[in-house]
């Protein structure tokens, strides 16, 4: 999906008008729906302050917007291509099912990317277990890293408040 199939699909995921979203990035009224169509058509690319903006106001990360070419099975396969050679992803099979892999000995590369996949592996876990709904899936995914740094923050905090009543206590 290219960046303006990313737009559209996201501003209709949070129920905004073409002209709605233009004026609340900056267009001028009269033009805001012909602008912002024409990112959503292709026609124009947005520039990396415009894409900014534009995932500032529909509260999701840059990177949401600013997919790689994977509306075809030629650019998904060069995608995949590319995540092999810069991240170590490996296909292989498990028990007669084709799958994708990390490979262990890329290290820290592998521990990062181990993180993220688990963190995402849960929270899909929890999407079809019900406990979350798809609105809360996507507003995960959409910012994502931005809500597990701010989980992990908060729970580090309660962790600094714990050892703080702890010592306070005399508990330590």
């Amino acid at each position: 999906m290219a960046i303006g199939e990313r737009i559209r699909f996201i501003r209709n995921l949070r129920g905004m008008t073409q002209k709605y979203l233009g004026m609340a990035i900056g267009f001028d009224e009269k033009t805001a729906d012909v602008r912002l169509a024409q990112y959503e058509s292709g026609t124009r690319t947005p520039k990396a302050d415009l894409t900014a903006t534009l995932a500032h106001t529909l509260d999701v990360s840059p990177k949401a917007l600013d997919l790689p070419d994977i509306d075809s099975d030629i650019g998904l396969m060069h995608t995949l291509f590319a995540l092999e050679d810069l991240r170590g992803m490996q296909i292989g099979e498990i028990d007669g099912e084709i799958c994708l892999r990390l490979d262990k000995s890329r290290g820290m590369t592998y521990v990062g990317m181990l993180n993220m996949f688990m963190a995402w592996q849960q929270e899909a876990a929890k999407f079809k277990a019900g406990e979350i709904t798809k609105e809360e899936y996507d507003t995960w995914r959409y910012n994502y890293p931005h809500i597990e740094a701010e989980r992990f923050k908060t729970e580090r905090d309660a962790l600094r408040a714990k050892r703080k009543e702890d010592n306070d206590d005399g508990n330590v």
